[in-house]
């Protein structure tokens, strides 16, 4: 079978023998020797992750995707408390989307939740439920890159695809000495060869899990445990002594700082909420209603414009009640909030009142969670 590759944008920085191709290829024996390592390794100490209980490939997606960017130990509670309310796809594709962006709340990157559920109605429609073994139908769904796709056809299929992320990298970078970092054309074109040549045709999805797990458990970022390492008779990183080299960081974007202004709209019990933060963030989920500036003055600005578009033309701010940062992926926020007492909702505003008594069972952004927990 054929495997489809993963392509490199076209923004990537090239890199030639110099730098990522400094490494030498594992021998053939040596890669043998490697994979039977690794997936004796992992028989005897593979974490039991909720997730490995099933070889369902609806419980190995919903993992995959909780897994994008967030760690283990975060995802296994949320995990757990998905299948319950979800336990099969088409329960999935039956509940509403509030009621999934509810259970996934907290977990962050909401739009994961969102084309979850986008996704499920689309397998129940077009593939009477059920997850097809190819990749380019996988591939067609909401949500579903190159990793997700491979990940649930090797795991739960046992189809022999790679799968490539930071901790296989890095377990490869070590073994072969590889210079570089997986945004770079050059060195992730030899760590894919490399997983080629040692991917276990019998058991694929095994094979990808140990490297992973090996990533996540022995061969850490920094102070790797490599007097647990089962393939460290090969790892010429190791044996070079300078396992910090492998692989090299990538230049790490510059925090942008901005200001936002949240008004806390109140009524006796409730307080006003609207979907979405602005500026193309957070929009599946409640927040305070709110509006970003390059100052604090500029922000309040734009909130009192903000709230006249909602029908509150002479609303008066005070003084903020609450200060306080928060991040989302590159941006670091400063946000004021402003308290207002108000008797009632103007007619389609796009606001929506919620129970101060149900913000923590709502589907509000962890940015609204943590103002209501200040000044609520």
């Amino acid at each position: 079978m054929g495997e489809p590759k993963a392509h490199a944008n076209q923004g990537e920085i090239p890199i030639g023998k110099s730098d990522s191709m400094k490494g030498m290829e594992l021998a053939g024996q040596d890669e043998v020797a490697v994979r039977s390592a690794l997936l004796a390794w992992f028989r005897r100490h593979a974490r039991p992750l909720p997730w490995r209980k099933s070889g369902d490939p609806y419980a190995v997606w919903v993992s995959e995707i909780m897994l994008q960017q967030t760690q283990v130990a975060t995802v296994i509670p949320y995990y757990q408390r998905f299948l319950e309310a979800f336990p099969t796809l088409a329960d999935l594709a039956r509940a509403p989307l509030e009621r999934v962006l509810e259970v996934w709340s907290g977990l962050g990157y909401y739009r994961r939740a969102r084309h979850l559920h986008q996704a499920a109605k689309e397998l129940v429609r077009s593939f009477a439920g059920k997850f097809p073994q190819d990749y380019e139908q996988i591939r067609s769904l909401p949500g579903i890159g190159d990793y997700t796709a491979r990940a649930v056809l090797s795991i739960a299929f046992g189809l022999p695809y790679t799968l490539l992320d930071g901790n296989v990298a890095r377990v490869l970078s070590r073994l072969a000495a590889l210079r570089g970092n997986l945004h770079q054309r050059g060195f992730r074109r030899a760590v894919e060869a490399h997983l080629e040549r040692m991917l276990s045709r019998r058991s694929p999805g095994n094979f990808n899990q140990a490297l992973m797990e090996l990533g996540q458990t022995v061969c850490l970022p920094r102070a790797p445990r490599c007097g647990a390492c089962p393939v460290q008779t090969w790892c010429r990183g190791y044996k070079t002594g300078r396992l910090h080299l492998y692989p090299q960081p990538r230049p790490r974007r510059a925090a942008e700082s901005h200001y936002l202004a949240a008004a806390i709209l109140r009524r006796g019990p409730g307080v006003a909420m609207v979907r979405g933060l602005g500026e193309g963030l957070l929009d599946d989920l409640w927040n305070f209603p709110s509006a970003f500036g390059r100052s604090r003055e500029e922000a309040l600005s734009s909130l009192r414009h903000t709230l006249a578009d909602f029908g509150f033309p002479t609303l008066t701010l005070d003084d903020s009640i609450a200060e306080l940062h928060h991040g989302i992926t590159h941006r670091s926020i400063r946000v004021h909030a402003y308290r207002v007492e108000i008797s009632s909702l103007p007619r389609k505003s796009g606001l929506q009142w919620c129970a101060i008594s149900t913000l923590k069972q709502a589907a509000i952004s962890q940015l609204a969670r943590k103002i209501a927990e200040r000044v609520l």
